[in-house]
């Protein structure tokens, strides 16, 4: 299992994002209060940014526990940013993809994480995966199901697909292939952050900052004990920018 954030808002460090809030994505490496499967998520970390007037996003992500790198410290210090998507991984089978197998994943401008896992894994994914060019297959960054599952969702976001829409039928057509797939999914381009609540917790929380300027958080779990967080019901896609949230229905594969 995973955990995983976004932030869209006025600048603020990656530090005041994932290492000090009280619950922050660190302490949820070693000590979730949501998670329903695992109890670490030891098996590396992730974090992307964006600069301003760069649409493509930089990438740090390691193999290790978050709390294990001493470089992390000192760029969460410094690095200041508008927008993020960070992780930290708990793996669903033990693997040797190291760091590539670490979310954020990304392409272009887009930072994507996976939360959860696919049941059945590999066989279950096999007819699905027939979708994907060979040139599709060449760039997965690993051999997951979480990478599979962001090369089935950047194949629709390439074909045109609105990214709600993208995530809305990936989630829908994985969890009819392998109905005990757990699928919190997690995008942003910078902009805009869409996600889906599909077998574990997603949080959300708007509104202003201390600065009173218009900020959105969406979360696995909420980084500290703010009472303007959201919980996501279960089975629903979340669409927000930095000053709107917008929550809608998903339905069963068998609908």
């Amino acid at each position: 299992m995973c955990r995983h954030v976004a932030y869209l808002g006025e600048p603020a460090t990656v530090g005041e994002l994932v290492i000090g809030p009280e619950h922050a994505l660190y302490r949820q490496a070693w000590e979730p209060r949501t998670q329903d499967s695992g109890v670490v998520n030891a098996d590396g970390f992730g974090v992307g940014w964006y600069a301003d007037g760069d649409p493509v996003p930089a990438r740090y992500r390691r193999a290790v526990p978050i709390w294990a790198d001493p470089s992390l410290t000192d760029l969460a210090r410094v690095v200041r940013t508008r927008a993020l998507l960070a992780a930290v991984r708990g793996a669903t089978l033990p693997g040797a993809d190291g760091e590539a197998a670490a979310a954020p994943f990304s392409a272009g401008p887009w930072l994507f994480s996976h939360n959860g896992a696919v049941g059945g894994w590999p066989g279950s994914m096999t007819a699905l995966a027939a979708v994907l060019l060979p040139e599709e297959w060449l760039r997965l960054e690993a051999r997951t199901d979480s990478a599979l599952v962001w090369a089935l969702v950047l194949h629709r976001l390439r074909a045109g697909d609105e990214p709600g829409l993208a995530l809305t039928d990936t989630v829908r057509e994985v969890a009819g292939a392998a109905p005990a797939s757990r699928l919190n999914l997690l995008l942003t381009d910078g902009s805009r952050i869409t996600a889906t609540a599909w077998g574990n917790s997603l949080w959300y929380l708007t509104g202003p900052d201390r600065s009173g300027a218009p900020r959105t958080v969406v979360a696995s779990e909420p980084y500290d004990d703010d009472p303007l967080w959201r919980e996501v019901p279960d089975r629903t896609l979340l669409s927000a920018t930095r000053a709107d949230v917008t929550l809608t229905p998903l339905k069963e594969p068998s609908a």
